[in-house]
C-alpha cells in the first residue's frame, strides 16, 4: 500500500510521524552514528509542510549537506523547571505543629545588649514553657541576683560613711569656710586631710555609685527589648499577662501597674539603700529630688506597655526584699557590714532645711565665681607687668645716673679748701 504524500492539508505532526515510519522501515540507509544528532526529534523539524517527503529523505541520506535552512529549524532547549522558594524548615515545622515562630524570623534577638535580653526571654518562655509574665519576673530576679555583690559593697561603704560622719562633716565645713574666705592654701590643706582620713577609714564616696551605674545599662536594655517585643508584636504576649493585665503589649487599662511602680519606687528611695547613702553623704537636696521622681514619672508610665511595667515593678519589689534582708543583724554580720551608729545631734554640724541648703549652695557658688574672677584678673595683671613697660612708682629713677651740681650737693658733703690756699 502506497503511503499518501504529505500535503498542506495534512498536519505537521502527521508529516513528522510519516518521516519516522519510513526511517524505521529502512527506506533511508545512512550512517546513524554520524547522524545521531540529526535524529533528535527536538532538533529536527520541517519548516513547511509543503516540502515533499522524498526531497527531505534524499537530504538526510546525503549527510544533510544539501538541506537548506528553510527546511530545518533548531529549536531551543526546554527551559528548566522553576525552583520553588526555599523556606526555613524549622519555621515550617514549628508553624505546622502549632508552635510560635522564632524571634530571628520576626526581626528580634541578636548579639546586642537588647538582643541578648530578648534571646533570654525567648529561652525562658519556649524552653521552660513559662508564661511571659513569669519569664519577665524570673529574668529580672536572675539579673538582680548577679549584681547583688555590688549591693553588698555599697552597703559596707555606706555604713563606714555613716559611722565616720561627724569627722568628715567637720573637715568639710572647715574646707568650705576656707574656700569662702578666699584662702586657697587652707582649703587645699583641709581637702588633703579629708583624703587621708577617708583612705585610713576605708571610705570612698564613688563606691556608692557602683549599683546605679550597673543598673542603668540593664534597665535600658530590658526597657528597649520589651518595648520592641510589644511593638512587633509577639502574638503570644497578647494573652501572656496576669490578673487584670492579660495583654502585655498594651498599657494597663486600670492604671494599677503605673501606680504600683511609682509606689514601690518611692519606698525604695525612702527606706532603701539609696536613701541611707544620701543621708550619710549629707545630700538632702538630692534626696528631695528623688522623692519627687515617682510623682513626676507617673504620667509617662501610664502609656507604657504592661510588659515594661511588669519588669519595673518586679525590680522594685526585689530591691525592697534586699533592703529587708540586709537589715537583719545576722545577715549583716555574715556579709561583714558594720553596724550603723546613731550620732548625737550635738556632735554634728547644725542641719539646714531645704530652703537654707539651697541658699547656702547659691552663696557658695557666687563666692567661688568671685574667687575665680579675682584669680583671673591677678593673672592678667601679672602677665601685663612682666611684658609691658615699667610703671614709675618712685621719685628718682635709679637706672639713670645724673652728675651732681654744687647747688644740689648737701652742705656736709662739700669739700673744704686747704688752709694754705686761704693764707695766700
Amino acid at each position: 500500500m502506497k503511503t499518501p504524500p504529505c500535503t498542506p492539508q495534512n498536519s505537521t505532526s502527521g508529516c513528522r510521524n510519516l518521516h519516522w515510519q519510513r526511517l524505521d522501515r529502512g527506506h533511508f540507509k545512512f550512517d546513524l552514528a554520524n547522524s545521531r544528532r540529526v535524529l533528535n526529534p527536538r532538533q529536527l523539524r520541517f519548516a513547511s509542510s509543503a516540502v515533499p517527503v522524498a526531497d527531505a529523505a534524499a537530504g538526510v541520506a546525503g549527510g544533510l549537506e544539501s538541506v537548506s535552512t528553510t527546511q530545518l529549524v533548531d529549536l531551543p532547549d526546554i527551559p528548566a523547571a522553576p525552583i520553588p522558594p526555599v523556606h526555613d524548615a524549622a519555621n515550617i515545622i514549628d508553624l505546622a505543629a502549632g508552635m510560635e515562630p522564632s524571634f530571628a524570623s520576626i526581626g528580634l534577638g541578636g548579639w546586642s545588649p537588647v538582643g541578648i535580653v530578648q534571646n533570654c526571654m525567648e529561652f525562658l518562655h519556649c524552653t521552660w514553657d513559662l508564661p511571659w509574665w513569669s519569664a519577665i519576673a524570673v529574668g529580672t530576679l536572675v539579673v538582680r541576683t548577679i549584681i547583688f555583690p555590688l549591693v553588698i559593697v555599697a552597703q559596707r561603704n555606706s555604713a563606714r560613711m555613716n559611722n565616720n560622719m561627724p569627722q568628715m562633716q567637720m573637715l568639710q565645713l572647715k574646707m568650705t569656710e576656707a574656700r569662702q574666705s578666699g584662702n586657697a592654701i587652707e582649703s587645699a590643706r583641709y581637702a588633703q586631710e579629708m583624703m587621708v582620713f577617708m583612705k585610713e577609714r576605708g571610705v570612698n564616696p564613688l563606691k556608692n555609685m557602683v549599683v546605679p551605674l550597673a543598673q542603668a545599662p540593664l534597665f535600658i536594655s530590658f526597657f528597649m527589648g520589651l518595648r520592641q517585643m510589644a511593638n512587633t508584636p509577639v502574638d503570644s504576649m497578647r494573652d501572656g499577662g496576669l490578673f487584670w493585665f492579660t495583654d502585655l503589649t498594651l498599657a494597663d487599662p486600670l492604671y494599677l501597674l503605673p501606680l504600683i511602680t511609682s509606689a514601690t519606687l518611692y519606698l525604695t528611695i525612702e527606706i532603701g539603700t539609696d536613701s541611707a547613702r544620701l543621708s550619710a553623704a549629707n545630700m538632702n537636696t538630692m534626696k528631695y529630688v528623688l522623692r519627687a521622681l515617682p510623682v513626676v514619672i507617673f504620667p509617662f508610665t501610664m502609656n507604657f506597655p504592661a510588659a515594661i511595667l511588669t519588669y519595673w515593678a518586679c525590680s522594685n519589689f526585689i530591691s525592697l526584699g534586699q533592703v529587708a534582708l540586709l537589715r537583719i543583724p545576722s545577715v549583716r554580720d555574715y556579709f561583714k557590714i558594720d553596724k550603723m551608729l546613731t550620732h548625737a545631734p550635738s556632735s554634728l554640724p547644725p542641719k539646714k532645711g531645704f530652703v537654707g541648703g539651697m541658699k547656702e549652695s547659691w552663696d557658695n557658688m557666687k563666692i567661688s565665681k568671685e574667687i575665680e574672677e579675682r584669680q583671673r584678673l591677678d593673672e592678667i595683671r601679672f602677665a601685663k607687668a612682666g611684658k609691658g613697660p615699667l610703671v614709675k612708682t618712685f621719685k628718682y629713677d635709679p637706672t639713670k645716673t645724673a652728675t651732681p651740681t654744687p647747688s644740689t650737693v648737701e652742705p656736709h658733703m662739700r669739700l673744704k679748701e686747704p688752709p694754705s690756699s686761704k693764707r695766700q
